[in-house]
């Protein structure tokens, strides 16, 4: 029996794979399959902005990964999630949308990544938003993708934002436009009431068209290669094995766990790697899975004083009803908060002048995890992470089982640097909670505790109290030397005909939130791939004159 063709096979985990499979679908001509780990994304709590507390951590929506511990991160094996329902993690995240800073992509240039400039890329951004704050230099409003400005005004983190000023950072009310130096509120991605995932922007629209294949609950067990070129993509799904030829190409956005490790299950990676898994070495690539890296954060605990807390809005009934009135009739409230309901950056004295090293996130309650109770105190979370991490780490095979997890190795805090940032991060945060405008409001700090005041003492809580904040980047990095696993065009060096697009491509993590940066990845990576369709479709026309 013969396997059914497509032009392109899209194996999406992650939130680029949506922006790819809408813009290569455009053309009724071409043959879009896509291969998605999870099922549907219907359940009310992907769709309300505040559900990713209930969300993600279900084992319904995320896989959860855990790391290697470590000594230096307390001897824990940190847990990753991952989405594993339509949208990815784009369905269960923070919902927070910043861009990053315009330095980050003149790093990726310097590293190798030609074209990847922050003026090559502002268009790709701005073509993927629809702003609700109008179009400009920085922003579009065409686009699929809805932005929105905070749409919650909280007195605490207020308060918070007028005690940073004191300490001496600028009000920043745009954190996706010229810097994100500064304090003010987060853009987010929501609609007129429900997160705005990569599902809802970019699949809906066009998965009523007949070019269009979406296939859920499916597991990838290798890319099929004939020769030097990826012929197409073998599955499981319910425990069945399934198959399909791909005519043009494959292109993997499975994100920084999966896309390495799929890679390797097809035999492209270190040579010595696949031969102890029993895995047929395709092309050797030993930089497949190596060069991972992450934002490590941590949190400070506040008790407050005063009951402006959302801990004591959810035990208040008439508060509850009003917060869904407010979400029902107006899509505003307290039901739309993000991860971060305002932050910003701050240069600490390691800090490149003018170029934040730590980014804040701030909210105006507390809790353990998400998915778990809010403390039942009057609470408040400020939390950091290191912007420019140097510790690197690596995802390898511990099975040739694709369903097993691979080793996850992220080696926080491995370089004196990331310590001292991370150290010194508490203090500046201390530093604006002490400030007369937010210090009359809290009467201590429950976490990591206020008998913790060394640098020694500091760096303890760090490595044992901090944790990931899902944006793992990197170990599939784009570049122009002949190590990098794919050039500056996302294609895998040593196999024809496949690609990487989403988060492991970074030659370099992002400042901020990587969500926004992995979508325009997914644009601009689809907008090569048509291009080179056009001047391909050019020269045979010039060929056949």
């Amino acid at each position: 029996m013969s396997l059914p063709e497509y032009d392109y096979i899209i194996v999406r985990y992650g939130s680029a794979g949506f922006v790819v499979a809408n813009r290569l679908s455009a053309d009724p001509d071409c043959k879009v399959l896509v291969l998605e780990a999870g099922g549907q994304d219907l359940n009310f709590w992907l769709k309300l902005p505040i559900g990713y507390f209930k969300s993600i951590y279900d084992s319904r929506f995320s896989r959860v990964f855990d790391t290697v511990p470590s000594e230096r991160d307390g001897h824990r094996g940190i847990v990753w999630l991952r989405g594993r329902v339509v949208g990815g993690y784009s369905s269960i995240n923070g919902l927070i949308y910043i861009r990053v800073q315009h330095e980050d992509f003149e790093d990726w240039q310097s590293l190798g990544a030609e074209g990847w400039s922050y003026d090559d890329v502002l268009p790709h951004f701005r073509a993927l938003e629809r702003f609700e704050g109008g179009e400009d230099r920085f922003h579009g409003r065409d686009g699929d993708l809805t932005v929105s400005t905070l749409r919650n005004q909280s007195a605490a983190c207020q308060t918070w934002i007028a005690a940073a000023q004191e300490y001496g950072l600028p009000a920043n009310s745009n954190f996706n436009g010229a810097t994100t130096h500064g304090v003010g509120a987060n853009h987010l991605s929501i609609g007129k009431r429900l997160r705005a995932s990569s599902a809802v922007a970019f699949l809906r629209p066009v998965l009523k068209w007949s070019n269009l294949t979406l296939l859920t609950n499916t597991l990838v067990t290798k890319v099929e290669v004939d020769g030097t070129r990826a012929a197409g993509v073998s599955w499981t799904s319910n425990g069945q094995p399934f198959g399909a030829k791909a005519k043009r190409e494959v292109i993997l956005c499975a994100g920084a766990l999966q896309s390495p490790q799929i890679l390797k299950l097809s035999g492209i990676g270190p040579a010595d790697v696949l031969k102890e898994q029993g895995v047929p070495v395709v092309f050797d690539a030993p930089e497949v899975g190596e060069s991972l890296h992450d934002h490590y954060q941590i949190r400070l605990l506040l008790k407050l004083n005063q009951k402006i807390s959302l801990n004591d809005d959810v035990r208040n009934p008439i508060k509850l009803a009003q917060m869904g009135l407010d979400w029902m009739l107006k899509g505003t409230g307290q039901l739309t908060v993000g991860a971060g309901q305002v932050g910003g950056g701050a240069c600490n004295k390691y800090a490149s002048p003018g170029r934040p090293d730590i980014q804040f996130n701030v909210m105006p309650l507390s809790v353990d995890k998400p998915g778990t109770p809010l403390h039942r105190y009057s609470g408040f979370m400020a939390s950091f992470w290191q912007c420019h991490p140097e510790s690197r780490g690596n995802v390898h095979l511990q099975s040739p089982d694709p369903s097993a997890q691979p080793r996850i190795a992220p080696n926080y805090l491995s370089t004196e640097l990331d310590r001292n940032v991370m150290v010194d991060g508490i203090k500046v945060l201390r530093s604006i909670h002490a400030q007369p405008a937010f210090r009359h409001l809290w009467d201590n700090e429950t976490v990591i505790g206020e008998d913790r005041q060394s640098d020694a003492e500091i760096l303890d809580a760090v490595r044992n109290m901090g944790g990931t904040v899902f944006h793992s980047v990197g170990n599939c990095r784009m570049g122009s030397d002949s190590s990098a696993v794919l050039d500056s065009q996302f294609r895998v060096r040593g196999v024809q005909g496949l690609r990487v697009i989403d988060a492991s491509v970074m030659p370099k993590i992002t400042s901020a939130n990587t969500n926004a940066a992995t979508l325009m990845v997914g644009e601009k990576g689809a907008a090569m791939i048509l291009n080179e369709v056009l001047q391909r479709n050019a020269q045979r026309a010039e060929e056949r004159l």
